[in-house]
């Protein structure tokens, strides 16, 4: 993609309520910031009208190379983890390279229009044949210009269950995927999955790279992974560098241990994500009345020090049938789940699919400051907590300066009896 060429937004309100403000950016980067600028002659210029403007969104957890597979070969009746695991293992060789690079190309488009652009895709490792990790390759190689796309080498069968899944591992690694996975609880005893975690962080710290593992995704208040994980962190040396994504079974753990178990977490600074939409909808599924929830403990989490990110994870495939690439609905869920309902959580929400995300995947100059890259995305809305609540339109996303989705502002005319006009859902109530 060719440099683009210099872009003023003017009148924009940013996340943290500053408002009426212009943001020049130049040579791909955030040049200037703050009232009133100085426009350059002939320099092209997108009213934002007070609109919210925020750094584009990131989603910390997915999985890419199953998306927009639903109904291949079957759907999945019972609607759990396990038989959409039991589904993608009896696709798995009928996969094609081709076929999942259209997929992905395909969703690749549905985020740049939502504004999402920044991925961390977990891609299963466990076919010998690697067709996945190649086609993700190729995809992330693609899309390059527009989306930033981490890719997680991740033992889908388990490292230790599945044979031959350290040594396809560390393949994908060589081939060039970034990060390392895990999935200990899948491990057929609590042993096994204790070893993994120790193998795969030995392996992550000898190479220098990231960890990020499914952790404790389950309803099992004794599935207690993620207590190994922040172990092995510290002693590697890996603090900030390590991810534990769905630690479901801590919404069913007693609160004495979690309250013991959070502060070892934070002082390891390991990230956790929570994936709303997927664990409210597989967990709890073998209870009857009343129901567990199944998100891990988000308000506690970040009232610990810990950084919390919240993940679409899947899209239209074995494990769920629903989505679009949408973050909003991503942070409206979690907000409703996790009861975060007041004015301060509710942009906790939003920043767990923008900046705390983005400190998840490491993403240099992210971010809305003179110096950060060119990216963002224009909402209709005028905070965050209204983007959430409308899940608004992206008018205009900008990757490197350049606007590469539009839409026009949502409008409703009525024609009532006595009251024609049009509906604004913007409208705020007073504070």
């Amino acid at each position: 993609m060719q440099a683009a060429p210099p872009l003023l937004i003017r009148h924009a309100t940013l996340p943290d309520g500053r408002q009426d403000i212009d943001v020049l950016m130049r040579d791909g980067r955030i040049d200037a910031l703050g009232s009133a600028l100085p426009a350059p002659e002939g320099i092209e210029q997108l009213d934002a009208r007070g609109w919210l403007l925020s750094p584009p969104f990131v989603d910390a957890h997915f999985h890419m190379d199953a998306t927009l597979s639903l109904g291949l070969p079957r759907l999945n009746l019972s609607g759990t983890l396990l038989e959409g695991i039991a589904l993608w293992g009896e696709l798995k060789p009928q996969l094609t390279q081709d076929a999942l690079v259209e997929r992905a190309l395909a969703y690749c488009d549905w985020a740049v229009a939502r504004g999402l652009l920044a991925i961390r895709s977990h891609v299963d490792v466990c076919d010998p044949r690697l067709l996945a990790v190649e086609a993700l390759l190729h995809v992330k190689e693609r899309v390059k210009p527009w989306i930033d796309l981490q890719l997680v080498a991740f033992p889908q069968d388990g490292l230790l269950r599945s044979p031959g899944a350290m040594a396809n591992l560390v393949r994908a690694l060589e081939l060039g995927v970034d990060v390392v996975g895990g999935i200990p609880h899948f491990e057929r005893t609590m042993a096994d999955g204790a070893e993994s975690v120790r193998l795969l962080c030995e392996l992550a710290a000898a190479r220098g790279l990231r960890v990020d593992m499914h952790c404790d995704e389950s309803d099992d208040p004794l599935s207690r992974h993620v207590e190994t994980l922040a172990f092995h962190t510290q002693r590697l040396g890996l603090q900030g560098r390590v991810t534990g994504s769905h630690l479901t079974s801590m919404h069913s753990m007693d609160n004495y241990y979690v309250s013991k178990l959070i502060p070892l977490l934070a002082e390891a600074q390991l990230h956790a994500v929570a994936n709303p939409l997927i664990n409210i909808t597989l967990q709890g599924r073998h209870d009857t009345y009343p129901k567990r929830r199944g998100m891990t403990r988000v308000p506690e989490l970040l009232a610990g020090g810990v950084n919390v990110a919240f993940g679409h994870d899947c899209v239209m495939d074995p494990w769920y049938a629903m989505g679009s690439a949408d973050m909003l609905e991503v942070a409206s869920m979690g907000l409703h789940v996790a009861q975060m309902t007041g004015l301060a959580a509710m942009r906790q929400c939003f920043d767990a699919v923008t900046v705390n995300a983005a400190r998840v995947m490491g993403l240099a100059d992210y971010g809305l400051a003179v110096g950060c890259r060119a990216d963002a995305v224009l909402l209709q809305a005028r905070s965050p907590e209204e983007a959430i609540r409308l899940r608004a339109a992206r008018l205009a996303v900008v990757r490197g300066g350049r606007v590469v989705a539009r839409c026009e502002p949502a409008q409703v005319s009525l024609d009532l009896p006595g009251r024609p006009g049009s509906v604004d859902f913007t409208r705020q109530a007073p504070r």
